[in-house]
Order: C-alpha cells, then sequence, then structure tokens
C-alpha cells in the first residue's frame, strides 16, 4: 500500500483532525441513513494507503467540500477508481503535480506514513520505468498560472541542485534532506504550478527532476526506502516531461543503485538494460560506464561470472571515453576510480581477490570527495584483510573512520559497521585501535 499524501495534504488544508473527519464522515453517514462509527484509528488506516469501504470515499469528498467551499473530487483526495491505482502518466501532468507536491508537503510535515513506508515491490515497481520507456509523451507541457516562470528561476533551481548535491557529498542526507524538501516546498512547487510555454516548461521539468532526484538519493541514505522510491519515480516523470531521455536514465541509474541494496539483482539488471536501450545516444559515457559496472555487480551476485566479466569490460571501454565538460552537471558523481571501486566489489563477489585489491587500489589513488574515498577505502581495507595485509587493512581503516566524520549517512554508517566487523572477525594485531576508532565514530546519534 502506497501512503495517501493527496488525502493528507487536504485534510492539513482544511485544518481537519483524524478525528474531526471519522466524526463528520460519521454524521454525514446518518444523513443518508448510515450507521457509521468511525474514529482517528480508521482515517490513519486511510492515510497509510487503506481505501475505505461503500459510499465513505463520497462522504470524504463531501465533508471537506463543505470545510473549504469548493469541489472536492475522489482524485483530490487520492481515491479515484477503485483497484485501479492511478499511473502517474495516466493522471496527466497536473494530476501528477499535485500528487508530487502532496508528497514533499507530507515529507516536510514529517508524517510517519510517508517517512516509514516500505518500498513497492513488483508490477508498482516496474511501471514508472516502462512509463518512462514507452508512450505516450507529452506533447505540450504548458500551464497557466498565476506566476509567470521565467529563465531566472530555472537557473536558481539548477544552482539549487548543485548546492544540494555538495552538501549532501560534505555532510551526508540525514542533514541534507530536510533542507532540500523544505526548498522543494518553498520554491519547486509554486514554479510548477505557475505559468509558462512549453519550450519554457521542458526545462523546468528537467531542472525541478534534478532536484527531485537529489531529495531521493538524500532519503535513500537516510534508509527511508520507500520515500526514495517514490521520489525516483517522480524524478522519472518530471524527465520523461522535460524530453531529456539522459536524465531519464540518471534516475534509473539511481534506482538501479537502491535495487542493488534491497539486493533485488534481477530488478538491478533489467532497470540498467532499460537505461541503456531507450536513452541510446542521448547517454554519456560516465553514466554508460557507472550502469554497466552496476549491472556487473548484480551479475556477479547471481553467481553469472560470463555476464559480470562482459559488463566489466563494456564499462571500462565506456569509462575510457569520458570527457570532463561533456558531461551534465548529474553525471559529475562518475569521477575517476569510480568504475574501478564497482568493479572491485563485483569481482570480490566473483572471489577474484587479487583483480579486486589492484582495482580497489586504483579507486583510492584517484582523487575523490570524502563520501567517494569513505566508500573506496572500505573497499580497499576489506580485501587487504582478505589478502592477510593486517597492517595496511588498519590504516585504511583508520583514514575511512577520520574522513566519515562530520557525515550523516546511514550508508556510510553501513560502510563503518562492515569494515569494523571485519577487522575484529581477523584477530589481527593492530586492528582493535582501528575497530575502536570506527566505535567512536558509530557512537553519535544521527
Amino acid at each position: 500500500m502506497q501512503p495517501n499524501t493527496l488525502l493528507d495534504a487536504i485534510l492539513d488544508e482544511a485544518g481537519v483532525s483524524h478525528a474531526g473527519l471519522a466524526a463528520h464522515v460519521n454524521q454525514a453517514g446518518r444523513a443518508r441513513g448510515l450507521s457509521l462509527r468511525y474514529e482517528h484509528t480508521a482515517v490513519a488506516r486511510w492515510l497509510k494507503g487503506q481505501r475505505p469501504r461503500g459510499q465513505v470515499p463520497d462522504l470524504i469528498c463531501e465533508v471537506l467540500a463543505a470545510r473549504l467551499h469548493r469541489t472536492v473530487t475522489l482524485d483530490d483526495i487520492g481515491l479515484g477508481v477503485p483497484g485501479e491505482p492511478t499511473s502517474q502518466h495516466g493522471a496527466g501532468l497536473s494530476g501528477f503535480v499535485e500528487r508530487a507536491t502532496a508528497l514533499w508537503r507530507s515529507d516536510e510535515q514529517q508524517r510517519p506514513h510517508v517517512l516509514g513506508a516500505p518500498a513497492v515491490t513488483g508490477t508498482p515497481a516496474v511501471m514508472p520505468v516502462w512509463e518512462w520507456e514507452n508512450p505516450p509523451e507529452d506533447v505540450d507541457v504548458s500551464r497557466g498560472g498565476r506566476h509567470q516562470v521565467s529563465m531566472a528561476d530555472i537557473e536558481m533551481l539548477r544552482a539549487a541542485r548543485s548546492h544540494y548535491e555538495q552538501m549532501y557529498r560534505k555532510a551526508g542526507g540525514i542533514a541534507t534532506r530536510t533542507r532540500i524538501v523544505g526548498f522543494l516546498n518553498a520554491e519547486a512547487a509554486p514554479l510548477l504550478r505557475g505559468s509558462y510555454t512549453d519550450a519554457t516548461g521542458r526545462q523546468l521539468h528537467r531542472a525541478t527532476g534534478g532536484l527531485v532526484a537529489v531529495a531521493g538519493i538524500c532519503a535513500y541514505d537516510s534508509d527511508a526506502h520507500g520515500l526514495a522510491q517514490r521520489y525516483f519515480h517522480q524524478a522519472l516523470r518530471l524527465a520523461k516531461a522535460s524530453g531529456d531521455r539522459g536524465l531519464g536514465a540518471y534516475v534509473i541509474a539511481l534506482l538501479v543503485n537502491q535495487a542493488l541494496f534491497m539486493k533485488e539483482y534481477r530488478q538491478a539488471v533489467a532497470f540498467a538494460e532499460a537505461a541503456l536501450r531507450t536513452a541510446g545516444k542521448h547517454i554519456t559515457p560516465a553514466l554508460a560506464s557507472d550502469l554497466y559496472a552496476m549491472q556487473a555487480k548484480a551479475y556477479a551476485h547471481l553467481g553469472d561470472g560470463t555476464s559480470a566479466l562482459s559488463c566489466i569490460r563494456r564499462a571500462e571501454q565506456a569509462a575510457e571515453r569520458i570527457r570532463r565538460g561533456y558531461e551534465p552537471d548529474e553525471t559529475g558523481y562518475v569521477q575517476p576510480g569510480l568504475v574501478n571501486v564497482q568493479v572491485a566489489e563485483a569481482l570480490l563477489s566473483l572471489g577474484d581477490l587479487a583483480a579486486a585489491a589492484e582495482h580497489a587500489a586504483a579507486a583510492v589513488d584517484n582523487p575523490a570527495h570524502d563520501r567517494g574515498r569513505v566508500h573506496r577505502l572500505a573497499m580497499l581495507s576489506q580485501i587487504e584483510l582478505r589478502q592477510g595485509n593486517a597492517d595496511k587493512a588498519v590504516a585504511s581503516a583508520v583514514e575511512m573512520a577520520e574522513r566519515a566524520r562530520g557525515m550523516e549517512s546511514m550508508r556510510l554508517r553501513d560502510r563503518l559497521r562492515a569494515v569494523r566487523e571485519h577487522l575484529v572477525r581477523s584477530g589481527c594485531a593492530g586492528t582493535a585501535e582501528a575497530a575502536e576508532l570506527i566505535d567512536g565514530a558509530l557512537r553519535v546519534p544521527l
């Protein structure tokens, strides 16, 4: 079940509490000859995605319409056609915008049913990717609203994406998430509801899509996986509206990364293939190298060594074609050495320790921002321990722990814990001090 953020947002707008809505629905039901005994707990279940029975959705519309002095439809409260989840494309672009902004609002207000929602699997996880790949395209994304959107507005959104991406790299997703979600609500939402031509609208949706993708990265880094997935799906829909296939492929790379983390390896392979196939010539060498490297990791986990090695070769070939200055801002994360650390992880899963060590060392030899360096050092330390090089492993672990200071990130904490576990399990001399240093870093609550 997906949380009903539209109902949540409209209740907030109407100033109605959960208990208040239940009481008004019971009262409206009595006027229709119904004996209803709803309480606030029922409303909480509706907000979590449970559909009210019988005439209750109509009664909710009636209650809210009287409160807001305007017509309220089933679509407005997220209870459209029963049994048919509204696809993000089928809802129309304006309907999608209302759903997207309702989610941002619920996130900013720290609604538990949104923050704690699990990631969807199966068809609901695949449909947004399928809809991005397939027609219909958006013929005209222009809109008539109160505020005239200018190129200065779009430049502000682009600058904000870069700003929050840098903040994420330096401080982690937990610290950055509230800031970027606040910005989406205060600045991006009014612009999406504003007035713009088709040409300006394409650029607006592209700039917003880039921002929403970073919000998804921050949610993923905070362990809010259902929320992260919804942000990625939104970013994919915005990419489709922009007409930028390369942006869509970048967003799918984020979904592939999340699928790998959640051990959905076959989905990771399929999504990467969809991105490479659909973006075609619009895919840049940096993004292609990352997608192939992640595919290699997925194949390695599935035990398919032949396919993994084939993807490693493709990743390395694509990496050789990367030309700095010719890549979009979004693929800036594919820094020298990133493919090496991805390949090292795949080779480690395949049991090729020597080749994995070579790639991990190459990754660390390349300069990277602190966050990327933490991941690279973690991988190198793990491999060095496996090779019996305890002194080197300890040195890598100590630098890793130092680099992670000041970052609030569940993913980096996972890395620290994994390295600590390997150090302690090895029982080698000098590992206790490194484990103690990591303990000190983990002691600070997030």
